[in-house]
């Protein structure tokens, strides 16, 4: 059976993007276009995320499934608990995200080379940042900055970008508070973009990208 085409969009400076549907089965949706703060958050509303390295042009990907997290669900181990009642670390929120961004981009991870936080993306997310769209956690133990995870927050879903962990449990704090705070603001999912055994095992599940959507939808 010959394998079915996908037509690659290239955008241009008009804000707009193709239907979802029309992603690739990889899910990648087009090429192209720009970093604005616009153009990110329409991408964001849409069900889209930039997702591209230094020598590459930006590439815009909607996967299908969908991993996402229903913060009632997480899932919090024995283990977890104990750090969590031993009071190891303390949470702070938008006190340093760009130091949060940094280390994102610098910490290295298990079957990676590099980073796909490139200086124009760091650019960018600190821009949604200063306009209270971007959001981090920080995870600290003393005065020591040791986890964390930044994201872009819809009102009722979030969206999580990256996280980082300097020290055993630190990002799976963070990640914890967020869902636990999300939960009782009644959002409806926080996007976690593509699937991991590490968000999995914290209730993390994958969804259709048509699911996905109407619950970016559902308001």
């Amino acid at each position: 059976m010959e394998k079915e085409q996908h037509k690659l969009f290239f955008l241009t400076d008009k804000l707009v993007f193709p239907p979802v549907d029309s992603a690739n089965s990889d899910g990648l949706l087009a090429v192209g276009g720009d970093l604005s703060p616009e153009r990110l958050l329409l991408a964001y509303k849409k069900g889209i995320f930039p997702w591209f390295d230094n020598d590459s042009i930006i590439l815009w990907w909607s996967p299908n499934p969908r991993m996402v997290l229903y913060p009632d669900k997480i899932r919090v181990s024995k283990s977890m608990k104990k750090v969590i009642r031993d009071d190891k670390f303390k949470l702070t929120k938008n006190t340093c995200f760009n130091e949060v961004l940094e280390h994102c981009s610098s910490v290295s991870r298990k079957g990676q080379d590099g980073t796909w936080i490139t200086k124009e993306m760091k650019n960018a997310y600190l821009e949604l940042y200063e306009r209270g769209i971007a959001k981090s956690y920080e995870v600290w133990e003393g005065e020591n900055l040791v986890g964390g995870l930044y994201g872009i927050d819809l009102g009722h879903v979030f969206c999580g970008e990256s996280m980082f962990s300097l020290t055993s449990n630190a990002s799976k704090f963070a990640f914890i508070k967020l869902a636990e705070e999300l939960r009782d603001k009644e959002y409806g999912i926080i996007d976690c973009q593509l699937h991991t055994e590490h968000l999995a095992s914290m209730g993390a599940q994958e969804i259709s990208r048509k699911e996905f959507v109407r619950l970016l939808n559902a308001r």
